[in-house]
Order: C-alpha cells, then structure tokens, then sequence
C-alpha cells in the first residue's frame, strides 16, 4: 500500500468538492494501493492539520475553515511546513499575474512536492517557469481541471493520442457562454435575459465579464498551445472576441442555415470568438457541456464532450491527474 501525504490549498467550490471526493473514493483508492492521506486543508482563514487524514465530516458543512482552523499557517507558509509529498492547488484563478497560485506552485515544486492543480492563472501566465521547477525537482505538475473540467483532453493527447501528430484543437471551453448561446437560440431571448437566467442558476457569477468576454476560453487556449503544442505564447497572444455582440436575431439566422453560433477557441490559431458549427457537428453541444474536436494525422478527428464546471465535477479531473502521478512512477520504478 502506497501511503501519500496530500495538503490541500483553498477550499472555495472546487476545494470542497476535492475533499469530498477523497473521502467518498478513499476504499477504491485503497483497493488500488493508494492510500491518498489527506494531512492539511488550507484557505484565506488558516490550515486544518490533521496527521492520521482530515475528517471530511468536520468541515464540510464549513463555508470557509475560520471556525475550524488548528493552526493560524496560510499560503505558502503552510505548504513550506507541512510535511506532505502532494500539493492540490485549487485557489482562485487570476490571469493578470497569476497570484496567489504562482507563490503556491512555486513553493510546492521547490519543495520537492508534486502539484495537481485547477487554476488556470500560474499555467497562463507562468508555464515554462513551472515546468522548469517542476523538471529540476524532479517531480509533476499536472493541470487536466484547467482546460476541460470532467473533459479529458490533455490527458487523451498525452497518452492514448502520443502516437499522433496533432495538427489542432477546436472546442467549446467554457460552460457559461454556451449555456447563455443555447437558451438564447432555443427561446429567442435577448443576451442580457439569458445572463440574468444563468446567474439566477447560479451557471454565470455576479461578475461575468472572464466568460462573456472570452478571457476564460483564452486562458485554457494558451495552456493547451503551451503544454501541447510547445508553443511559447502569453494572453496577449490570442485574439478574442466574446459573445456580448451575439444577438438573438444572428443565432436564428444560423440555425435556419443549419449552423449554431458557439464561442470557439482554437489552437493553434491562438482565436477565441462567436463562429458557425454545423448543427450535426459533434462539437455543437447544448447547455453548459464542453467539448473538443482533435485533429490529427492518424486517428482522424477525435470529439471528446464532458461537463466543463462544477465542485464534485472539476474533483473527479484532480483525482485522475493525482491517480496517474502515481500509476506512471509504478511504471518508472518497473523500468
């Protein structure tokens, strides 16, 4: 049985739903010889410590750890302390400069510690960095849950396509903008009744502007051009437009074509904007699903779709990248 110290950094959706998953697939793990330890959980307010594994039970019914905390460490600070071989990095994204996930990263990778992580920020604004440390600590970081969600994209190019040269990737990145495009195609309403919908669901935050605008599909195009196609580009690279200017009477006009409108990133065009899909494209998904055509030389176009958001959803993608740290250093120790 492989015994694994994991420390756990913010604890907002997705930190809720990692926990949850680590305690409800703790006897599939064990079954597997992987006994994933889950010794601290940390966010804004402090560290919940706990050497023999945290009990879920404890705190997640806890909007944040304020009332629950054992110990005042925070950020990097706990991540430096704490001894544990695995990092889960899941705190807000930010693209301008990255932070606090940057520190949070570089901390973990210096240390010795693999990183699995959610966040986008570091990956847009800092890739080559962290791959390097990553490289010369001699461990991984992995990142599935910041392109797709429960969609395995880079993954399925990484091992099961490895025997291809991929020409492109095609897809809709962001559940947001294409739940607004499907309810405004379906029932003619305006963009700024569909928003309203979306956020009364709880689908759109108060403030949409990273998914309306494109900036979220952005972000996920420079990580797939970076880490798939070794590209070295930044934000700023990709032209983006979003779907703010999309108007009721435009979708209509493309469906009666047979076209849908979808908010498109495509690499390595390095574009993020409104585009034509033909509604018998496997790429034209409805709601707030995403998906991806791959284009290569052997296999064809291969179409993956998968829920691209939500707190147990984004879990399941951290716990497949945790499993395969382990699962491809088994087969190392065989070689």
């Amino acid at each position: 049985m492989r015994d694994v110290k994991v420390s756990l950094v913010g604890y907002g959706i997705v930190g809720h739903g990692v926990v949850d998953a680590l305690s409800r697939k703790k006897a599939m793990l064990r079954d597997m010889g992987l006994n994933l330890r889950l010794v601290s959980v940390t966010d804004h307010t402090g560290t919940v410590l706990a050497e023999d594994g945290v009990d879920a039970s404890k705190i997640l019914g806890e909007r944040t750890l304020e009332n629950v905390a054992t110990s005042g460490m925070k950020g990097k600070e706990a991540i430096s302390a704490i001894d544990s071989e695995l990092v889960i990095e899941v705190t807000p994204t930010n693209i301008v400069h990255g932070q606090p996930g940057l520190g949070h990263m570089e901390a973990a990778l210096s240390s010795g510690k693999h990183v699995v992580t959610s966040n986008k920020g570091p990956l847009v604004v800092s890739y080559s960095h962290l791959k390097k440390l990553a490289e010369d600590n001699g461990v991984m970081l992995k990142f599935e849950a910041t392109v797709g969600g429960t969609m395995p994209l880079i993954s399925l190019v990484e091992r099961t396509l490895v025997g291809n040269c991929i020409s492109g990737i095609q897809g809709i990145f962001n559940g947001t903008c294409n739940y607004i495009l499907t309810r405004m195609t379906e029932e003619g309403i305006p963009y700024t009744h569909a928003l309203s919908e979306a956020q009364d669901l709880g689908i759109a935050e108060a403030d949409p502007s990273y998914d309306v605008e494109g900036v979220d599909t952005a972000g996920k195009v420079v990580i797939l051009a970076n880490s798939l196609f070794n590209m070295d580009v930044k934000y700023s690279d990709v032209d983006v437009t979003g779907i703010t200017g999309v108007t009721p009477e435009a979708l209509a006009l493309a469906q009666r074509k047979g076209y849908a409108i979808k908010l498109i990133g495509d690499v390595p065009a390095l574009t993020v904007r409104p585009t034509l899909v033909p509604l018998g494209s496997p790429i034209a998904v409805s709601g707030t699903l995403n998906s991806a055509a791959i284009y290569t030389d052997l296999s064809g176009t291969i179409t993956v779709t998968g829920l691209g958001a939500g707190s147990i959803e984004t879990a399941s993608a951290i716990l497949t990248d945790v499993i395969s740290i382990y699962r491809t250093k088994k087969i190392d120790a065989i070689f």
